[in-house]
């Protein structure tokens, strides 16, 4: 059986990518500097045999999927079950304003953000529970093709924990996702993934870059 492989995008720089604030279900655009990193990744698919381009509705992986989609005349195909993880009621809000006004809640999130989720936000089990499906409809629909996949931090993380079959409890400590950085997964059937390449930015930046704490207690605490 022919290979099938999705390039899992994460989408580039946004104003708040910096910033230690919750805005996963905000819509926010691309930043200059997040549309120089897609179009540098735009550059290096140009030449793959890209079948489709797969995106999450939120403006700035629409925009992203936008450039990486034009090399190959391609459609978008909008999937809600690869949009970001929704925040709730803490959405817009730093981490420190979060811990402030909801630091009961908080402390339960940051113990087990998979399975817990705050007050009108959403679980990381939620999450794989819409998100898993689409890519086992892309892996069926495009079998032996290539696809592009564009999503957000958190969603590609869950999916890649669960995907290589590891705990994903602790996607938010042990896992990064680059703006713009490029995951490869290979499909022998639409359950067994083996992974290629992870959070590769090497088409925009020569270093791989430092890790932060990007509203991690757990690596401010210890990754310093």
């Amino acid at each position: 059986m022919k290979t099938t492989r999705l390039y899992l995008v994460r989408h580039g720089a946004t104003p708040l990518t910096a910033e230690d604030r919750f805005s996963g279900a905000n819509g926010v655009d691309l930043s200059v500097e997040g549309r120089a990193q897609v179009e540098r990744l735009a550059e290096r698919l140009a030449s793959e045999p890209v079948a489709a381009v797969y995106t999450s509705p939120l403006s700035r992986t629409v925009e992203t999927a936008t450039i990486l989609a034009t090399p190959h005349r391609l459609p978008l195909v909008h999937r809600d079950g690869l949009r970001e993880i929704s925040h709730g009621r803490w959405e817009g809000l730093t981490r420190h304003e979060v811990e402030t006004m909801f630091g009961e809640e908080y402390a339960s999130w940051d113990a087990d953000p998979f399975t817990f989720a705050p007050e009108g936000g959403e679980s990381g089990v939620a999450v794989l529970a819409r998100a898993l499906p689409v890519i086992r409809e892309i892996v069926v629909a495009h079998a032996g093709q290539n696809v592009v996949v564009v999503s957000h931090k958190a969603t590609l993380r869950l999916l890649l924990s669960s995907l290589i079959g590891f705990d994903a409890r602790g996607y938010r400590d042990r896992l990064d996702q680059s703006p713009a950085c490029l995951n490869v997964l290979d499909f022998k059937d639409p359950v067994r993934a083996r992974l290629m390449l992870f959070n590769d930015i090497s088409h925009y930046q020569v270093r791989p870059r430092r890790s932060e704490g990007n509203l991690s207690r757990w690596w401010d605490a210890t990754g310093k």
